[in-house]
């Protein structure tokens, strides 16, 4: 009865091993597709995805990014108005106070970053419909 007790200890230990192991390999997985999910956008691409849409941290700061150009940013209930444009394969921000910076966009589902091609850092956050004068998403 010893002998059958410990092949069953030991084959439950090997089960649990063998499960934690796979269990492990499919977080490594998961953890590895997640990271390729990383593209980074051309210019057509990054035009199609921002006009007439919000780049929001949903608490802090919002980019609006209107059709004609014009960029309306509102950061801790300060309202300032500049343009955004395409150049190449970036995206260009002049605003009087945070100066005029061009940015690389990257997705990763429902989050983009614009990593500045000079100084400055990052601005992240997801796109959404942009609230207008309204109150209104559209």
């Amino acid at each position: 009865m010893r002998v059958a007790e410990s092949k069953s200890r030991l084959a439950g230990c090997l089960i649990a091993a063998l499960a934690t192991g796979i269990g492990g390999l499919v977080t490594f997985d998961a953890g590895f597709v997640a990271a390729e999910s990383v593209r980074t956008l051309t210019g057509a691409q990054i035009r199609a995805a921002f006009t007439g849409k919000q780049l929001t941290d949903e608490v802090h700061y919002r980019f609006v990014y209107d059709g004609d150009g014009t960029l309306r940013t509102y950061s801790m209930g300060v309202k300032q108005v500049g343009n955004w444009r395409i150049r190449m394969d970036e995206i260009c921000l002049y605003i009087k106070d945070m100066g005029d910076d061009c940015y690389r966009v990257t997705q990763s589902g429902k989050r983009f970053e614009l990593m500045p091609t000079g100084p400055g850092g990052p601005i992240d956050g997801i796109l959404e419909s942009a609230y207008h004068g309204d109150g209104e998403k559209r």
